[in-house]
């Protein structure tokens, strides 16, 4: 699906590259391209030059020519040969070749240089990674991650609108789960379940080109900081946990679902009473010029122990972005963020719950974007 240019997202990155003064910005993380471009590739061998003035640069592969022409908003699209028998370097090589002329007499340039985590391309199997003659090949080049990091913080009326698309698509995930999940199924049946209903009804929406799952699955004791989806089953009375993902053309939702055939046991009954408090204590918190530091000492106090993940994260072209509100930092929350709250408690030995949906900061508080309800539904 075509997007239209959304200019109130590329005005505020220059706006911020003229704060920073940077004139060029040089991406090749497939998020940060998706981003700029709304191109989002194949294989990671794509890269943009965006410059303060003037027409960015999208580089890309041949084989992506028609994806390029339909979804990209950039009209300088160069190509580059994923296989070339003239030149027996890796196609990424050819890439750096292009950005390097596409960025000559630009300025001063920023590139990713304390990037931690990039989203991954839509083949996500093989990420590609960054290498050194990709640094070497800007000398004095200025760290933009900061600069994207602010930008991508807030977004705009088309990024919430692909939000909520990526959203619709897993609570429908988690409906259709919901109906069909009966005692002595496996997690990794449950799981390919809940996937199969992202990647087949996901991307057959006329609002959506391709739909993607990823999930932890976990049934009872099973239910743990993190491991992979086994095979334990479900058992009447105990949660099955869904730590799930689906990204909707390059847009994510991060979710934590809770289901249970029957009636849920009394002691995770305690537990999901005790862990909804402290869900809804931070998530009345959360407000324009909040702290976000405050958010983090008020959930890990209220839980009375230390989970080993985040309580709070960004969504947006990753599933996991800034702002990482943590004790260790600073800042205050603002209007137009999206987050992921997920408080969770765990048991010693296995067991335990965890909730979590994506929430737009409003000027008077959180917006919740699923229509999954939280805490433990009952089948």
């Amino acid at each position: 699906m075509r997007w239209p240019l959304d200019e109130p997202k590329l005005e505020r990155v220059r706006a911020l590259m003229a704060e920073d003064e940077l004139d060029a910005l040089v991406v090749r993380a497939p998020d940060n391209v998706l981003y700029l471009t709304n191109f989002w590739g194949m294989k990671g061998y794509d890269a943009c030059v965006f410059p303060r003035d003037g027409e960015p640069v999208l580089i890309c592969l041949e084989a992506s020519a028609e994806d390029a022409e339909r979804t990209a908003w950039t009209g300088d699209v160069r190509f580059v040969r994923g296989y070339d028998e003239h030149d027996p370097r890796p196609p990424l090589a050819r890439t750096l070749d292009a950005v390097v002329e596409a960025a000559r007499g630009r300025g001063r340039i920023g590139l990713e240089l304390s990037l931690g985590t990039q989203a991954s391309d839509r083949m996500v199997g093989e990420p590609t990674t960054f290498t050194r003659a990709w640094f070497d090949a800007f000398p004095g080049a200025e760290d933009a991650t900061p600069t994207l990091a602010r930008a991508r913080s807030l977004k705009t009326e088309q990024e919430l609108a692909r939000l909520r698309i990526a959203n619709e698509i897993a609570a429908d995930a988690m409906t259709h789960v919901r109906a069909r999940l009966e005692p002595g199924m496996r997690e990794s049946e449950v799981a390919a379940m809940w996937q199969a209903r992202v990647h087949g009804h996901g991307t057959a929406r006329e609002d959506v080109e391709l739909a993607l799952p990823f999930s932890l699955v976990w049934s009872g004791e099973g239910i743990k900081t993190f491991t992979a989806t086994a095979d334990l089953p479900v058992v009447e009375g105990e949660p099955v946990l869904f730590e799930i993902w689906v990204c909707a053309d390059g847009y994510w939702a991060d979710h934590t679902k809770n289901l249970v055939v029957g009636e849920l046991r009394p002691d995770y009954a305690e537990l999901e009473r005790r862990l909804l408090g402290v869900y809804e204590s931070a998530l009345a918190f959360i407000r324009p010029g909040a702290s976000m530091p405050e958010l983090d000492v008020l959930v890990r106090d209220r839980l009375a122990f230390e989970p080993t993940h985040p309580i709070c994260h960004g969504v947006g072209a990753r599933a996991h972005e800034p702002p990482y509100p943590h004790q260790a930092g600073t800042g205050a929350f603002e209007e137009g963020m999206v987050l992921a709250v997920e408080p969770g408690i765990y048991w010693e030995g296995g067991g335990g719950l965890r909730v979590e949906d994506n929430f737009l900061v409003t000027a008077g508080g959180v917006e919740k974007l699923s229509t999954f309800p939280d805490g433990v539904v009952r089948c």
